[in-house]
């Protein structure tokens, strides 16, 4: 095996190199000073190969997995998740309504036909959403409503539910929501409605979640293997340490190709710092958003608590005032047995005095 990616790679530049087309440019060489001393470190070592370029980097990935430029590639890495041959077709103008804070979170998101008339939904997400599940729903919906009004236009009265194909909702995560932490082996989530009673019944609507920071550490515990076409897409996915890159190809050669698409990339210095510089910048709304999301989550949470405390002081506040009734009940009780007492003593006195007298007289006589 190759003991560095310059073997594999020689477009790779050297850092001198790299540094010359820097400085070589006044704006170029103000915008590398600008940034952070590890942020420099980092550019630099990703240009020259001392690291693997990290391909869940906006620029990158659409770089290397554009079904408009290269449809093979994204046909291939679907097919192995939907486990059926998929041919991606074309490219389906999305204008589905996104909030206006979701489009930093997201690296890549696309909808693609497919040759048998499915569609696919196809989103990389730096940090995953809150409510995921019912987020997914809405846009799976949302493309479902789309195939069906397209359908129907085209065909008119020959139309019928039957042409509705699946539509699917592909979602990787680099840094999966909570909810994934809790299967810590498993890194694939297929969902899709199922009957009560065993009934089958067509629903077109899938979803497939992958949370690719469960699946690299997954890895990494288990030695750093490839076994099989869907994990070394994965591994392209997330791993930028040179040795997997370089294991990734030995076993995978196909994937050469693509690394050679990003190094060739490399070379441009500008272009490059331009993605880089729009990375850090989502980095920092990235961090800035999922602080807020977590704080509503957090003040959410208080305000339901509060609010079952007020409940339990109410209902304490009932119970206090039908214990205070039952005693003053209790004790008006009292007080009519102590009078009923009372009277018994007085008679009890009365009569006490009447055998005295009678004894008295007995005695007399």
């Amino acid at each position: 095996m190759a003991q560095k990616l310059q073997d594999y790679f020689p477009m790779i530049q050297s850092r001198e190199e790299v540094l010359n087309q820097i400085n070589a440019h006044e704006h170029l060489k103000q915008s590398f000073g600008e940034w952070k001393e590890k942020d420099q470190k980092y550019f630099l070592d990703i240009c020259t190969g001392v690291r693997g370029v990290k391909m869940l980097y906006d620029g990158f990935f659409k770089e290397v997995m554009n079904p408009e430029y290269i449809p093979q590639r994204l046909s291939d890495f679907l097919s192995l998740v939907l486990e059926k041959p998929v041919r991606v077709t074309k490219v389906l103008p999305n204008d589905s309504t996104r909030l206006t804070d979701e489009s930093s979170l997201l690296i890549m998101d696309i909808v693609v036909e497919f040759e048998d008339g499915g569609i696919g939904n196809v989103e990389v997400q730096k940090l995953g959403y809150k409510f995921p599940g019912q987020r997914s729903a809405c846009y799976s919906a949302d493309l479902l409503l789309r195939q069906y009004k397209r359908l129907r236009d085209e065909k008119q009265k020959k139309f019928s539910y039957l042409d509705i194909q699946t539509v699917y909702t592909i979602i990787l995560f680099e840094k999966s929501p909570k909810e994934f932490k809790e299967y810590p082996d498993v890194y694939l989530h297929v969902l899709q409605q199922k009957s009560n009673s065993g009934i089958q019944i067509d629903i077109p609507q899938k979803f497939v979640y992958i949370a690719l920071d469960i699946f690299r550490k997954k890895q990494q515990n288990e030695d750093d293997g490839i076994h099989n076409k869907l994990e070394a897409w994965l591994t392209f996915f997330c791993r930028d340490e040179p040795e997997m890159i370089l294991k990734l190809i030995e076993q995978y050669p196909g994937f050469r190709s693509l690394y050679e698409d990003i190094y060739e990339l490399c070379r441009n210095v500008e272009e490059v710092m331009q993605l880089f510089s729009k990375e850090l910048l989502e980095m920092d709304r990235n961090t800035v958003k999922l602080m807020i999301d977590e704080m509503q989550e957090e003040l959410q949470k208080q305000g339901q608590a509060i609010e079952e405390q007020g409940q339990t002081i109410e209902e304490q506040g009932q119970t206090i005032e039908e214990q205070s009734q039952t005693i003053e009940e209790q004790g008006r009780t009292i007080e009519e047995q102590s009078g009923i007492i009372q009277e018994k003593d007085k008679a009890l006195e009365l009569s006490a005095r009447r055998i005295a007298e009678l004894e008295r007289e007995l005695s007399e006589k």
